[in-house]
């Protein structure tokens, strides 16, 4: 029997949904300009903007206009930024010696926007994906991943992008002792200040398709990434991923994918307490955009509930491709009080 005291008609929980003021005022979550992170892919040349088919509305920039770019991500707000290689094929190696060399691409592009856009974070990838002639993210032996021959790599690599001017190293490879021995080598080479948020709970998933068009890596991937990243099936793997990675020197920790994974996040905010991003990858952006394309959804809508969808699982902040787009959407909010 309904309690007298409580319920309706006393309590009629539409009353505080009837006027956009009232709505905005009893939202549990918001997002902000402060909760996106840019993600960009960086090529060889000059005064060069490349579509990538796949992802309509994101490109591959030369360095000189990714630089651009960045200027804009600043004026939005946007506290950090992602870069991404394009590493042309003569430059790919097995063993991946293209990514810690010192005047690479990825170092001359962390360089110049470090120069020219002072204020605006700026994460690296870690991990050898861009440089391998197979596509892999590790050193193979026949059809094995080399996990401790790949960290060799890896910590030069890190200490290369770290040099360069890098605030945030982001190790993508997945390979078991990365985070420790990273840490170990930025506190030997004076770096003890350096960030590493760490891709804990990466997932081999078919959403990172669109990704590998980007990076021009998806023909000549060998195989799948099975053996490193996670499975799909796992929930509770996810967890002592992110716990070892925080206990290693991580000082965040990032779940790809993002929306089909908000479980992931949930829980490891919920039990780890622990800065927690979420990467909207390229599969999940690609999406919604080729719907909006083909007028089934309104992007800004479905992509504002997608982001705030995040948020309520818990993540502290996602890196998505539309980071700019709801930048400008957010600050047009603010200046129309909306």
């Amino acid at each position: 029997m309904q309690n007298k005291n409580y319920g309706y008609p006393k309590t009629r929980m539409r009353r505080s949904r009837q006027f956009k003021w009232s709505r905005r005022l009893i939202a549990e979550n918001n997002l902000s300009t402060n909760d996106l992170i840019l993600p960009l892919f960086v090529m060889e040349g000059k005064n060069k903007i490349e579509p990538i088919i796949s992802m309509p509305s994101v490109n591959r920039y030369s360095i000189d206009k990714l630089v651009d770019v960045a200027k804009i991500a600043k004026d939005l707000h946007i506290p950090l930024i992602a870069i991404f290689p394009v590493i042309d094929s003569k430059s790919k190696t097995e063993n991946a010696e293209e990514s810690f060399r010192n005047d690479n691409l990825i170092c001359r592009a962390i360089s110049a926007i470090k120069e020219k856009v002072p204020g605006i974070g700026i994460m690296a990838d870690v991990a050898l994906d861009p440089y391998t002639s197979h596509g892999h993210d590790g050193i193979m032996n026949g059809n094995i991943i080399e996990n401790d021959k790949t960290i060799d790599i890896l910590i030069k690599q890190a200490l290369n992008q770290i040099r360069a001017g890098a605030d945030i190293l982001a190790p993508s490879d997945m390979m078991d002792g990365r985070v420790l021995l990273i840490r170990e080598s930025l506190e030997e080479n004076g770096y003890s200040d350096a960030l590493i948020m760490s891709y804990a709970a990466k997932y081999a998933s078919a959403f990172y398709g669109p990704f590998r068009d980007a990076i021009k890596t998806k023909s000549s991937l060998k195989g799948s990434k099975k053996t490193y990243q996670m499975d799909f099936s796992n929930a509770n793997e996810a967890i002592r991923e992110a716990e070892l990675d925080i206990y290693e020197g991580a000082d965040m920790i990032m779940v790809k994918p993002g929306l089909p994974y908000l479980d992931i996040i949930s829980k490891i905010k919920t039990q780890l307490k622990t800065p927690t991003f979420a990467y909207q990858v390229s599969g999940e952006y690609s999406s919604l955009k080729a719907a909006s394309i083909n007028g089934w959804l309104d992007f800004d809508e479905i992509m504002m509930e997608t982001l705030i969808c995040f948020k309520r699982a818990g993540a502290d902040g996602i890196l998505t491709y539309s980071a700019m787009e709801i930048a400008k959407k957010l600050l047009d909010g603010y200046k129309n009080g909306s």
